[in-house]
This record gives structure tokens, C-alpha cells and sequence, in this order.
């Protein structure tokens, strides 16, 4: 009972190193756009605005996985589901970015509710898999959606507006907006599992049995998390299709979402701050040693076998051991 009553109990001396960290993240990303014009390469606003989508999807993805112990490879469906808002709404005429969220986080709800009912009644590998079919079944209804280009995917014609100011048209604007959503959904989640919810959830990852015990059902509980991690997801999909300017069925494989376990693993599970590094990390390290061999995943998968020899808690435990953000995760 007294591991049960630790994993209840928010860890207080954590906390200030956790923000630090996550502070230091965001002053160092807002300085990207003008830094990379003072050294002539505007292209790093378009990776750093990559790395921050795919950031926001990784801090989805750990509210289940880190927090709750739900391995999912079906999480990348609701990355297609923010960006095939974005197609389908545009297609109709409207084009306004919080329309577009709004689109897209319902659809995401819907369906990680659903799917989510029947997925937590399973544990381990039975989870993992109906979680994989589920997300695979969407992947395919997208692929047959002729419509909407099929498994070509479509391109779209402009980015979203903003309360009808076209924000996201330059690649500044698209930066700015990403990392105030990025900021707010790690604000979101931090005030989250810092809640009662929160430690229920932890508490249910520790031991369901002993949660039961003392009065609480797991799966309502984790049903919230997989639909609030779907809905978290979206925004990501939203954004990605915005980047790209383009949507298309491959956002969604289960490959997609192998990668996204990977930015966790890399960055350290059950972490906020972890989960936003290894997202971050992943996609600097895909463009920068894309630039110098066709066969960068060798390199990067090195890495990766180091980080999980040397490292298990990931980048952020690297930074622990190295008294670098004590205690922030």
C-alpha cells in the first residue's frame, strides 16, 4: 500500500525541474525564427515547426502509454483525423483554423470512444492489437476515399485562417501558432496528471487490482485518457496537414505510430518533458542525418540501441544522471 500511496502522491520537489526544463524547451524554440534568419537558412523554421507537431503528438501518445501503461499502434489514426479535417472542411469552403481543431478533435473523440470501449476490456498484447486493427481499419477507409485522393493523398489549396487572418500563409506565422499549441497542450497535461484524475491514473498503471481496492474502477479512467489522448493527437494531424499542405493516408499507418512509441522510448516514458524531446529529437535527428546518407535509419537506429543500453529512462534520464534538469520529468 505504501508504492500505491507514492504513485498517488504528486512528487513536488519533481515539478520545479520539470517546468524548468519545459521552460528552457520553449524560450529555445521560440529563438529558432530569428536565429535561422540571421544565418540565411529559413528552412530551419520549417523543421522546427515539424519537430513541435510531431512534439504535441508524442505528449498525446504519453498520457496513455506513460501515464496509464495502454500501448497503442493505432494512435497515429487520430493524427489522420485532425488532418483530414483540414481536407475535407476546406474542400467545403471553410477554412478557419479553429473550425478546423474543432472538426477534428470531435472525430477523434467519436472514435476513440468507440474503439477505446472495446479496446480496454483487453490487456497486453490483445490491447496492442486491437488497437493496431482499429487504427488500420481507418487507415484503409482513408486509402479507399477516392474522393479525397485515395492512397495518394490530396494536396490543399491554402492553409487554415485564423479568425480569417491568414497567419499560417508565411512560415513564421505557422511556427508561432504551433508553438503557442504546443505550449497550451503541455500545460493542459501537466495540470492534468497533477490532478486527482491524474494520480488515479498513475495509480492504475502501478496496480489496477490495488486501485479496485480502495474504491476505483480503472476503465472509466482510462477511457477519459484514451479519448482525451486521441482528441490531443488531432490537433497534431491539424497542424501537420497545414505544414505539409497536403493530407494523405500515410499520416495514419501503423507506422506512424511505431515512430511516435520511438520518439517516447527516445525522449523517456511517463515524462511529459521526456515525450516532448523525444519528438523533438526524432524528427531533427530523421532531417539532419537525411542530409547526409539515403540510409540515415541505420544511424538513427544506433542511436536509438544506445540510448536504450546506456540511458533506459531516455534523454531525459541522460539529463538526470548528468545533473542536467534534476528531477525533471
Amino acid at each position: 500500500m505504501t508504492d500505491l500511496s507514492q504513485a498517488l502522491a504528486p512528487a513536488r520537489p519533481r515539478l520545479a525541474g520539470r517546468l524548468k526544463l519545459a521552460l528552457c524547451i520553449f524560450a529555445l524554440m521560440a529563438a529558432v525564427p530569428p536565429l535561422a534568419h540571421a544565418l540565411g537558412e529559413p528552412f530551419l523554421i520549417v523543421v522546427a515547426t515539424r519537430m513541435m507537431v510531431f512534439a504535441i503528438a508524442a505528449l498525446s501518445l504519453d498520457l496513455i502509454l506513460g501515464y496509464g501503461a495502454m500501448v497503442s499502434f493505432g494512435h497515429a489514426a487520430y493524427l489522420g483525423f485532425g488532418a483530414y479535417a483540414v481536407a475535407v472542411l476546406s474542400r467545403a469552403g471553410i477554412d478557419d483554423l479553429f473550425l478546423h481543431l474543432l472538426a477534428g478533435i470531435a472525430a477523434s473523440a467519436v472514435f476513440a470512444a468507440l474503439t477505446g470501449a472495446i479496446s480496454l476490456r483487453t490487456r497486453g498484447v490483445y490491447f496492442i492489437m486491437i488497437t493496431l486493427a482499429f487504427g488500420q481499419m481507418a487507415f484503409f477507409f482513408f486509402v479507399s476515399f477516392s474522393t479525397l485522393g485515395g492512397d495518394d493523398g490530396v494536396a490543399l489549396t491554402a492553409r487554415s485562417t485564423v479568425l480569417g487572418m491568414p497567419l499560417l500563409q508565411g512560415a513564421q506565422g505557422m511556427f508561432y501558432v504551433t508553438l503557442a499549441l504546443l505550449v497550451l497542450v503541455f500545460a493542459g497535461l501537466y495540470r492534468l496528471t497533477l490532478s486527482r484524475f491524474g494520480r488515479v491514473l498513475t495509480g492504475t498503471r502501478e496496480s489496477a487490482l490495488r486501485m479496485q481496492a480502495i474504491g476505483f474502477r480503472p476503465f472509466p479512467y482510462q477511457l477519459t485518457a484514451y479519448v482525451i489522448a486521441g482528441c490531443l493527437c488531432s490537433i497534431a494531424g491539424v497542424l501537420l496537414a497545414n505544414q505539409a499542405i497536403y493530407v494523405s493516408p500515410a499520416y495514419m499507418s501503423w507506422h506512424r505510430s511505431g515512430e511516435m512509441i520511438v520518439m517516447l522510448v527516445l525522449g523517456g516514458i511517463g515524462s511529459l518533458t521526456g515525450a516532448m524531446v523525444g519528438g523533438l529529437v526524432t524528427i531533427a535527428l530523421e532531417e539532419g542525418l537525411a542530409r547526409y546518407s539515403e540510409h540515415w535509419r541505420l544511424g538513427f537506429g544506433l542511436i536509438l540501441v544506445l540510448v536504450a543500453l546506456f540511458s533506459p529512462g531516455g534523454l531525459s534520464g541522460l539529463l538526470r544522471r548528468l545533473g542536467l534538469g534534476r528531477d525533471a520529468t
